[in-house]
């Protein structure tokens, strides 16, 4: 009996082992920094992060900063904000976006976001993901001015439980990626742990409420091509984005998985190209332990083709957090590129 025991100890010792190897693995931990600079500058009034920038097509980009994310730093106690920038403008400065209605600004803690634009009357519908005293749930806003959103409605529900992105494709309907399947952070460690991948990816309109794709360890960023056909997702804990044809009845079907061996957070599509463009974490533990004196550094690919046969992959920027540290997108347009972080700054890069 003794030594069936010792057996299962032995064997339950060198499970863990090999599984805490594993998140090693999973959390790049022991990756080395790739490094590749551009000529960047920072972005005024962006002091505490910008981790979701989207640019429409006539170059204004909207950038929610401030976010409080548990488990990671945050370094202001002030309310989130929306900032506008026109991209058009030959020194664009981020412009602090008034809300309007009965958001409760005071809780105001915006993740993702994504832009609706109706074409019969060119309106703008903005999309932000709210986490209010650590609750999910998504606000919709109107663009009434240059600098005005009028709040419009909050949608929460069961199968929006822990959104982390969201991708507008009506007025009131979208898809939204969850990044835990639990509520426990110990059980959403379990799965990572275990390797099982457990979370989401959520069709919403006032019609119907449904799960539109799953399998993903940590479903991240969230976008769609330019000709409205295709949608990508990034599993972050994965490593890799998933295409998927969006069919009739805003059904999605998976078509393939392009490993990118970093983890990466947020999608941004060049409205020209179709070049996918991935702001990522070249190292997750530094993100997460967070020592100033070895700081979580940025990464941002690119990836051409991405519905070829042989997708071709770029790194665009690279720096071990002395510029900018924990870049979760990189968002383009007409050779300029901005790169948004958590907690950080954003940077307005170059690209010619």
């Amino acid at each position: 009996m003794k030594k069936v025991l010792a057996a299962v100890v032995a064997a339950f010792a060198a499970f863990i082992g090999y599984k805490f190897l594993k998140l090693n693995e999973m959390m790049l931990a022991s990756r080395e920094m790739p490094l590749k600079y551009l000529n960047c500058q920072y972005l005024k009034n962006i002091e505490y992060g910008a981790e979701d920038i989207t640019i429409l097509k006539d170059g204004l980009a909207f950038l929610s900063t401030g976010l409080k994310y548990p488990g990671l730093p945050s370094f202001s106690d002030e309310p989130g904000k929306i900032y506008i920038l026109d991209l058009l403008h030959p020194k664009p400065t981020p412009v602090e976006l008034q809300i309007k209605g009965e958001l409760d600004l005071n809780s105001f803690n915006p993740h993702g976001i994504s832009v609706y634009t109706d074409e019969a009357d060119d309106s703008v519908y903005l999309f932000v993901v709210n986490h209010p005293e650590h609750k999910s749930q998504v606000e919709i806003f109107h663009l009434v001015q240059e600098d005005t959103l009028v709040h419009l409605k909050t949608i929460a529900h069961p199968l929006l439980h822990s959104v982390n992105d969201i991708l507008a494709v009506g007025k009131e309907s979208f898809y939204a990626t969850n990044d835990h399947y639990f509520a426990s952070d110990v059980l959403h460690f379990l799965t990572l742990i275990l390797d099982y991948p457990m979370c989401e990816v959520v069709y919403y309109s006032p019609e119907e409420v449904r799960v539109a794709a799953n399998g993903f360890l940590s479903a991240n960023g969230i976008n769609i091509s330019p000709d409205k056909r295709y949608i990508y997702v990034s599993d972050i804990v994965g490593h890799d984005i998933k295409v998927y044809e969006r069919q009739q009845g805003e059904q999605l079907r998976f078509l393939k998985s392009v490993a990118v061996g970093s983890l990466c957070d947020n999608i941004e599509v060049d409205h020209r190209t179709g070049d996918i463009w991935l702001g990522c974490h070249p190292n997750g533990q530094k993100l997460v332990k967070y020592d100033p004196e070895d700081l979580a550094g940025s990464e941002v690919i690119r990836i051409k083709n991405i519905l070829s046969e042989k997708p071709v992959m770029s790194l665009e920027y690279g720096d071990d957090g002395h510029v900018l540290i924990a870049s979760t997108v990189a968002a383009p347009f007409e050779g300029k590129l901005l790169i948004g972080s958590i907690f950080h700054k954003a940077l307005y890069c170059d690209l010619k």
